[in-house]
Parts: C-alpha cells; structure tokens; sequence
C-alpha cells in the first residue's frame, strides 16, 4: 500500500485520508456481501418452506377431491363388471358434473390415452392424446397413466387455465381404477404459489438492497467523519508546522549570524592583529634598510615570527570550522586533537577514553558526535566553571556512544536558559537526525551529556576494514 500511494505522487492529507478510508470501505463492502449473502440464503430457506408448505396443501387438497369423489359413485364402480359400459357411462356423467370453483374440474382417460371426461375442454373428449407433452417438454398424458397404473400419485406440468386461456403451472393428482384401466384425477394451478414466492424473493431483494443502502450511509458517515477531521488536523499540523519552520528558519538565521560574528572575532582579534604586527615589522626593516642600519635583520624575524602565527591561527580557525584529523583519521584521533586543545586553551583538565572496535561510524555519525563533543566543550568553557572534564566514546551493540561530563555547577535556571534553547537543541536535532537519543543529567555536582547513534550508521568491519583511513572511526 505505501508503495503503490508513492507512485500516485499524493500529498501526505491525501496519503492518510485514503489509508484511513480505504480499509473502511473494504470493510463495509465485505459486510455488505456478508449480510447480503446470508440475507439471500436464509431468506431462500424460508421461501423453499413456505413453497413447500403451500404445494403440501394444494395436494393434500387435490387428494380430498379425488377421495369426495371416488366417494359419490364408488356404490356404482365397486359392483360393477370391468366390462359394464352403463356403469362407466354413469360415472363418467357424475365426473362431468363435478365442475368447482373457477377453473377446477375433473378428467378421466383410459390406459390406451383415450380422452373419457373433460368439462372444461370439451374438444378434447374422445380423442387419443398419447404422447402429449406441455410447452417444457414434460410428458403429460402418459406419465398420468403411468402413475394411475401405479396406484396413485402427482404429477406438475403446464396446462392451459380455462379463466385466462394461458399456461401455468398445474398440480394433478390422479387415481387408478384398475378394474376400469381408467386414470382418474383432478388439479390445481399453483400460479398463485409462484406469484407468492416471486413476491417473496422481491421483498428480500428489496429489504438487502436497503440493507446495502443503510450501511453505504453509515460508511459515507464515516468517510466523512473521517475526511473533516482529517482536514482539522491538517489545517492544525500544517499550521504548527509553519509556525515550526519559521523558528526553524529564524534559529537558521541566527546560527549563521553567530558563526559569521565568531569568524568575525575570530579575524579581527587573531589574524587581523597579527597582520598589523606584520605590517609595522616590514614598514620598520624597510626603514632600516634604507638608513642601513643593522637592525633590520630582527624586524624581519619578527615579521617572520607574525606571519608564522597568522597561519597557525587560519589553520585553527578552519579546523574548528571543519577538522581535518576527522576526515583523515577519523572519530577518535578527532576527539583527542579536540579535548587536546581545549585543554591547552582553557587549563582544564581534559581526559579522553575510547575504546578500539571493529565496526566504523558512517559519515554522518561521526560528523554529528564531533559537533556535539565540540558544542559540549564550548558550553563546559562558558557556562560550568568546571575544573575536570571526561570525555568517553565507545562502540556496542546497540550502535555507538559518546559521553561528556564535568564535575561544574550544572545547567540552573539563569545560565541555561538561552543556552539549552539553542546548544542542547541542536544536539538534540542531530540525533533526532540520525534516529539516536541525547540524554542531558544535570545537577550541582556536574552535568553528563550522552548521545547515542543507532547500530545503522555503524559500517560492517569488512566495510570498515576495506576502506581508507579517512572512514575509520
């Protein structure tokens, strides 16, 4: 997911506004689904009962007609012979009588398919109607015979409705006169079953669409929801991030200022002077030299001796902008070079301690460490009144650590002020940086300050070991 929204170059709103409505949506529409499908199934079931339910009546009907039936000329058929055609005419007179309803009536065909009775479809009587199928294919004059040969029994097909004149969907159920051959039976057209099944499967396919509609709203709630407050927050974060990048901006400004007053100083008082000292050495040999007196030799020395301590100040100058020893020896021979100095500036005990290990600090590790051992040391001189300083680097599992302490009066409220929100918050941005941690102990005793590098910016010793001088820590 994180990959394929870098690819749609979106803004960092628009990246969290879809991976917070994204899995919502996925998580409606699975319900959806869900409900929707377990809605359908059970609904189904309970549509196949009720169906069931109504077809089981409907026959338990039919049966009733065809036994009330049987019943009227049964005093006729049981003491009739097989070959006794007024008794079977009789018969067949009382089933055409046997007219109900709007549409129901009775039918009576021989084994051979012959059409004995038929009220409703007087066309049909007489006539031999073997091999009849319906509209579908469903064999119905045969399979009727076949059942009555059997006994009893039902049979669906689709037969012509006398009240409309079309197809739909009948239920018979025919009886077997054996000592007759006769197939007798009766049905129901059950499109009123159907018309109340369809009915059914409507109301469930309308009550899920209301479903999928009430969930839609309760997700567009939610999306919403979603969407303003993260419009609040980024309208809040944008606006603390504009206010940050302004003090950003302005503590940008101002440590240039300071590093080009320092430099400034640093020219004026140092080099300037020596120049100048420089310059009245040569002006006085230059004199000398044209009165011919001796002397001039020693003004030249001088001058000598001047420009000699003007580069050393421009080499010291350059090294606290950017120390050499860093780039050519590495971290500790830097360190030392440092401590080493500051002792001989300020007549502060300094103690340097490291400890040789294989992995080597990256770049921008060992950059970061120096910058804060050299902003400790400045604040050491300026603010702790210390008399002994402990410097300790060492390398371990968890990545690399640096350790500055001194045995001062600490960071109290008067003097670390100023200095905490600009020294110590610079430490801190250069660890946050580098994903380490500063932490800062202060009391009347001393101060600690302790910065700590991940095991990322630390190189494997083959890497280490295969690299020049300059990368090792």
């Amino acid at each position: 997911m994180p990959a394929i929204l870098d690819r749609l170059h979106l803004s960092y709103g628009q990246k969290l506004f879809l991976l917070a409505s994204v899995p919502l949506i996925v998580a409606a529409a699975a319900i959806s689904v869900v409900v929707a499908s377990q809605s359908r199934a059970m609904a189904e079931s309970e549509i196949r009962t009720l169906e069931s339910q109504l077809i089981a009546t409907k026959k338990q009907e039919l049966r009733n007609y065809v036994t009330q039936a049987r019943n009227g000329f049964y005093f006729i058929y049981g003491v009739a012979a097989p070959d006794d055609e007024e008794a079977k005419t009789r018969v067949a007179q009382i089933l055409a009588a046997m007219i109900y309803g709007e549409d129901g009536s009775f039918f009576v065909y021989d084994y051979d398919g012959t059409n004995l009775v038929s009220p409703r479809r007087t066309e049909m009587i007489g006539r031999d109607w073997s091999g009849l199928e319906d509209s579908e294919g469903t064999p119905i004059t045969d399979r009727l015979i076949e059942i009555a040969r059997q006994g009893s029994g039902y049979h669906t097909y689709l037969w012509p409705k006398p009240s409309t004149g079309e197809e739909a969907r009948m239920i018979s159920f025919v009886l077997g006169f054996q000592d007759w051959q006769w197939a007798v039976g009766t049905g129901v057209w059950i499109d009123d079953i159907v018309e109340q099944v369809a009915a059914a499967r409507a109301g469930v396919e309308e009550r899920v669409r209301h479903t999928f509609l009430y969930i839609g709203g309760i997700t567009l709630s939610a999306l919403l929801t979603v969407f303003l407050s993260g419009l609040i927050l980024n309208i809040r974060e944008r606006r603390l991030a504009d206010a940050k990048l302004k003090e950003l901006t302005q503590r940008v400004f101002d440590a240039q200022e300071e590093e080009r007053g320092r430099v400034a100083r640093e020219l004026h008082d140092g080099i300037s002077q020596i120049l100048v000292g420089v310059k009245y050495a040569l002006e006085i040999a230059r004199r000398r030299l044209i009165t011919g007196d001796a002397r001039a030799g020693q003004a030249l020395e001088r001058g000598q001796e001047n420009l000699l301590g003007a580069i050393q100040e421009v080499r010291r100058i350059s090294r606290d902008l950017r120390p050499g020893t860093l780039d050519d020896l590495g971290l500790g021979p830097a360190l030392k070079a440092l401590t080493d100095d500051f002792h001989a500036r300020t007549g502060i005990e300094t103690v340097f301690e490291t400890v040789v290990f294989r992995n080597r600090i990256d770049q921008e590790g060992r950059i970061a460490l120096y910058r804060i051992a050299q902003e400790a040391l400045t604040n050491i001189e300026r603010h702790s009144g210390a008399t002994r300083v402990d410097m300790d680097l060492r390398g371990h599992r968890k990545g690399a650590t640096l350790r500055v302490s001194d045995n001062g009066h600490g960071i109290d409220a008067e003097t670390g002020k100023g200095h905490r929100g600009i020294g110590l918050r610079n430490m801190q941005e250069r660890m946050d940086q580098l994903g380490g941690t500063l932490r800062v102990l202060s009391s009347r005793s001393g101060t600690v300050i302790e910065a700590q590098i991940p095991l990322s910016h630390l190189l494997p010793p083959e890497d280490g070991s295969a690299q020049s001088p300059r990368a090792r820590a």
